[in-house]
């Protein structure tokens, strides 16, 4: 279960006991904002492109209430946005769909924040599970996401 995966990697920053895990769904933005209490736009949803390659994933980040600009993506990244087909979801990221998270990934997935994010002082993204989140400030996420940099691919 991939939310083991996270609690085992958030243990070797011991931040292990930060996770939340709910009695109910929290798959979606709409039933995460739910879960955790908050507005929609601070869950922080990951969403998940394949690479030029078709090889690996790019994760991106994003305030909740956002939507990926395509040409921003395609000036950004050099190709056209395509998210990764449900089957390729949990061999490229490590998480099933509805848990996808930018933690314990595999080595080859690069993660990348939004700057939607910036505006909150606090976000809320998965734990590896449909059930489960974390709070983090945008530097904590930056820093545990391994994030290759901030980027501005949102409309």
């Amino acid at each position: 279960m991939s939310v083991e995966i996270v609690r085992n990697y958030f243990k070797e920053h011991n931040i292990d006991k930060k996770i939340l895990e709910f009695p109910v769904s929290s798959a979606t933005v709409e039933l995460a904002a739910q879960a955790v209490g908050v507005e929609p736009a601070r869950i922080a949803k990951t969403l998940s492109f394949y690479t030029k390659e078709k090889d690996a994933a790019i994760l991106i980040v994003t305030a909740g209430d956002m939507k990926i600009d395509n040409s921003k993506f395609k000036h950004f990244f050099g190709m056209k946005a395509k998210m990764l087909a449900p089957e390729d979801v949990e061999p490229l990221t490590g998480h099933a769909i509805g848990g996808v998270c930018p933690f314990g990934n595999p080595d080859s997935t690069a993660v990348y924040l939004d700057v939607s994010m910036k505006r909150f002082e606090t976000v809320f993204p998965a734990a590896g599970s449909g059930n489960s989140a974390v709070a983090l400030t945008c530097e904590e996420l930056e820093q545990y996401a391994h994030a290759k940099e901030w980027i501005n691919v949102c409309k």
